[in-house]
């Protein structure tokens, strides 16, 4: 048996909500599953960490996550911490210091939610879109000067480097490769940004022919959205930029039903370094603390890390019992159901133990 050494932290808002009910589903199925067990450490670590200390995790944050096999996070931010600080102070700090440069967004419409496409269920749109995670618009470079004086300036620099772009597009046509239908949609806006994209959409090709097995196309972003809202049956493997990428799965998530539901991963593919898990729905303070948080998405989030620790059964068999309990309409507030947290999880839970596959 396998012991999968899990460092968590839900940080803030509902983020310990649903990581909790995810550690719970996750005890659930080792018990079921009978091929691993849990050896977890919770960190205390996000806003209420920064109010005592000043900052969001201890200097050697990174130095304690790394005997761990893999990081389930919550989320950040709080309404008196402002936002660049909560996510510069760790979320970030994570993904770049572990060079987790793959940012994975699987989308799909679950049985039992009626997403707002119309006419659309499920089956008509499953996708799985790749953010490059580690530089672009979200490289950090920049600055200030001039502060609080009429010429006050900002700047915000985006960074696109060979390496970079080259190992997101080859993780892009891998994955695509790796699907059923081998499709890849390049995001660009290479119309406008003429030096960063364009390289972008020049590398784009050059990593194509290393997979001619692959169909591909390239949409400007703009473009993009029309395309997922209208026919969200003609995409399949998309990969962006960081900041398109994280406009686009946003939306995404939204045409599926919620945020409520959508995944990530933020993986380092040559596992140098600890991958984090994690839903991307934010800290949503405004329900913080009710017990009807959606923990679908941390559900989902644990398939995947699952599948990237080996386990890939047990991830199928999860991924299962979240379909089962959403089909029997043990849904939350924001997919249309009344269901508290709670429900959502014993019926999951339950799944897990009825299983016979």
């Amino acid at each position: 048996m396998t012991t999968l050494k899990i460092a968590a932290t839900g940080a803030d808002g509902i983020g310990p909500e649903v990581i909790e009910a995810g550690l719970e589903v996750l005890d659930a199925l080792a018990i079921r599953d009978g091929g691993f067990d849990l050896n977890v450490t919770r960190f205390d670590w996000g806003s209420d960490y920064y109010r005592t200390h000043g900052v969001m995790m201890p200097e050697d944050g990174l130095a304690q996550l790394k005997p761990f096999d893999a990081i389930y996070f919550g989320a950040v931010g709080a309404p008196d911490v402002p936002d660049h600080i909560t996510l510069w102070g760790l979320r970030l700090p994570i993904c770049q210091g572990f060079d987790q440069y793959a940012n994975v967004r699987p989308t799909r419409i679950l049985p039992g939610i009626e997403a707002p496409l119309r006419g659309k269920g499920p089956g008509d749109l499953d996708w799985v879109i790749v953010r490059e995670n580690s530089e672009g618009e979200y490289a950090g470079h920049g600055g200030r000067a001039h502060r609080g004086l009429p010429e006050e300036v900002a700047t915000e620099t985006a960074i696109f480097t060979r390496v970079g772009v080259t190992r997101a597009m080859r993780y892009a046509f891998a994955l695509a490769r790796s699907r059923p239908r081998k499709m890849l949609t390049v995001v660009t806006k290479s119309n406008a940004q003429r030096h960063g994209m364009v390289m972008w959409d020049e590398i784009a090709a050059e990593v194509a022919g290393e997979f001619p097995d692959v169909t591909w196309d390239k949409m400007l972003v703009d473009a993009m959205t029309v395309r997922m809202t209208l026919q969200p049956e003609s995409l399949d493997t998309i990969v962006a930029t960081n900041l398109h990428a994280d406009i686009l799965s946003d939306l995404a998530g939204a045409l599926a039903g919620s945020l409520g539901v959508a995944p990530t991963a933020n993986i380092d593919p040559e596992r140098r370094f600890q991958s984090m898990f994690e839903p991307i729905h934010g800290s949503a303070f405004d329900i913080t603390g009710k017990g009807i948080a959606n923990p679908v998405a941390s559900f989902w989030t644990a398939c995947q890390m699952l599948e990237h620790l080996g386990h890939p059964d047990a991830a199928t068999r999860l991924m299962k019992a979240i379909e089962a309990a959403c089909a029997a309409g043990v849904t939350t507030l924001d997919v249309g159901g009344s269901a508290s947290t709670r429900e959502v999880t014993d019926a999951v839970i339950n799944a897990i133990r009825g299983s016979n596959s």
